[in-house]
């Protein structure tokens, strides 16, 4: 089989990277996929061995340099390469601005030497931090509340200056609160939903942050990836796209999807009571929508909740041990 656009898909076996992959092989595109395996891990992208169109580099992108086989003859890259786990990145500050500030540099410049038609940079709507707006725009005020949310904000600025001076075409969308099979289960303290479907597995309360009142602007992880796609296919210069649902859900309305016992845990400093996509630039410039709704991604969830079977499983305890810096900081 003939692949017809070669894509370069960096931390490639990591929740969103490895959904990247399936849809850029599902529709005929090579994909060089580059991971160090510190957050992917190599079982998400298992159900593509022997694919003619996938290669596999284990590497971190920090030692990346112009003129890398990986890049060469590259239509598009997809950067998804860095540490995702927000609380600690309060305790390691430096292997996050190093991962997710120079090693974004390092892909755009093994981007930049090879020409790439685009690069699409995988931002996080953290940079908004308490948002004053709501919806929330790319035009609202940063304000970054902690060294992860600082780092994936610098390493957008680094992509918009590489696509200013460098005139390389790039992209940066700005993720809301993605979900789906194969979301991160590190053995940090982390995203809700990876933390309740290891409760449920194990037949343990919900540790609900606050009242549970708080609302998030989910995105299904197949209607991220697609907006990943469309923004590698237009040619709006230096696009900044928010990409949610539009549509925030209250922590409280997952438990009731979910079904079982809660127990709340301290509401945390630095964390905003709504996170809500304005989706307005993306629907107009891109034509993007999300298609899938709530209920029937936590259903899909559901469906993959052996998944978890190996995730930690936190109870109230270990949560105040884990996130005692974060309160010592940020209160």
């Amino acid at each position: 089989m003939s692949h017809s656009r070669v894509a370069v898909v960096t931390g490639a076996a990591g929740f969103i990277g490895s959904h990247m992959v399936d849809l850029l092989l599902a529709q005929g595109d090579a994909v060089r996929a580059i991971d160090n395996l510190s957050c992917g891990r190599r079982e998400n992208l298992a159900h593509h061995a022997g694919h003619s169109g996938l290669t596999f580099e284990e590497r971190d992108v920090r030692d990346l340099k112009p003129g890398d086989t990986a890049f060469q003859g590259a239509d598009v890259v997809f950067h998804f390469a860095g540490i995702g786990d927000i609380v600690p990145s309060i305790e390691r500050p430096v292997d996050y601005l190093s991962s997710n500030v120079m090693g974004t540099v390092c892909t755009l410049e093994a981007a930049r030497a090879a020409q790439v038609r685009k690069f699409v940079y995988a931002a996080s709507s953290s940079c908004y931090g308490l948002a004053t707006e709501l919806p929330t725009s790319e035009r609202a005020p940063i304000a970054p509340q902690y060294p992860y949310a600082l780092s994936k904000y610098l390493g957008e600025q680094a992509v918009l200056h590489w696509g200013q001076v460098y005139r390389l075409p790039v992209a940066s969308i700005r993720i809301f609160n993605a979900y789906g099979p194969r979301s991160r289960t590190t053995g940090a303290y982390g995203a809700v939903f990876g933390v309740f479907l290891a409760q449920k597995l194990a037949g343990k309360p919900f540790t609900v942050v606050g009242d549970g009142a708080q609302r998030r602007d989910f995105v299904f992880v197949s209607d991220l990836v697609r907006a990943f796609w469309l923004a590698a296919q237009s040619d709006h210069p230096n696009g900044i796209y928010n990409v949610g649902a539009g549509q925030p859900q209250p922590v409280n309305r997952l438990v009731e999807l979910l079904g079982g016992e809660v127990v709340h845990v301290p509401k945390r400093p630095g964390e905003p009571d709504c996170t809500w996509a304005d989706i307005t630039t993306i629907r107009r410039e891109l034509g993007w929508e999300p298609a899938v709704s709530f209920e029937t991604g936590v259903s899909t969830m559901l469906d993959h909740i052996e998944s978890w079977r190996r995730a930690p499983i936190w109870t109230p305890e270990t949560i105040a041990t884990a996130t005692k810096e974060w309160f010592a900081c940020l209160k």
